[in-house]
């Protein structure tokens, strides 16, 4: 079997997916017992943006940073949310910040994210 330079590979990683590429990786760390984090991202830095894919999140944390001046409406948009009751719900928003939802998808997030503003919140994605 030929041997394949450092270009050949970057060429072959440029032309696989966001998926393929995560499986690859998660493959490569299972194989090899180790972590590629660092190596991916300078692979990817110099494999035409492969990094910025790598990195990409897909869960996040909307934080609660504070309620504003319209609580009842940030505890009426946590409750709308999340599953929690009221008491619960005027918990999370009076011990800002404070966690809303945990592991979300983006599309869930922003749209959290979205939700709470309206209402008079200030937020944050992590």
């Amino acid at each position: 079997m030929a041997k394949l330079t450092t270009e050949q590979l970057l060429e072959q990683f440029a032309d696989l997916t966001l998926v393929e590429l995560s499986e690859f990786v998660k493959a490569f760390e299972e194989k090899f017992d180790v972590t590629a984090a660092a190596p991916a991202a300078a692979a990817g830095a110099a494999g035409a943006g492969a990094a910025e894919e790598v990195e990409e999140k897909d869960s996040f944390d909307v934080i609660l940073e504070a309620a504003g001046d319209k609580k009842i409406q940030v505890i009426k948009a946590v409750r709308e949310l999340t599953s929690l009751g009221l008491g619960e719900a005027k918990a999370v928003v009076d011990g800002a910040p404070k966690a809303v939802l945990e592991g979300a998808n983006k599309e869930a997030a922003e749209k959290a994210k979205d939700v709470l503003e309206a209402a008079g919140a200030s937020v944050t994605l992590k």
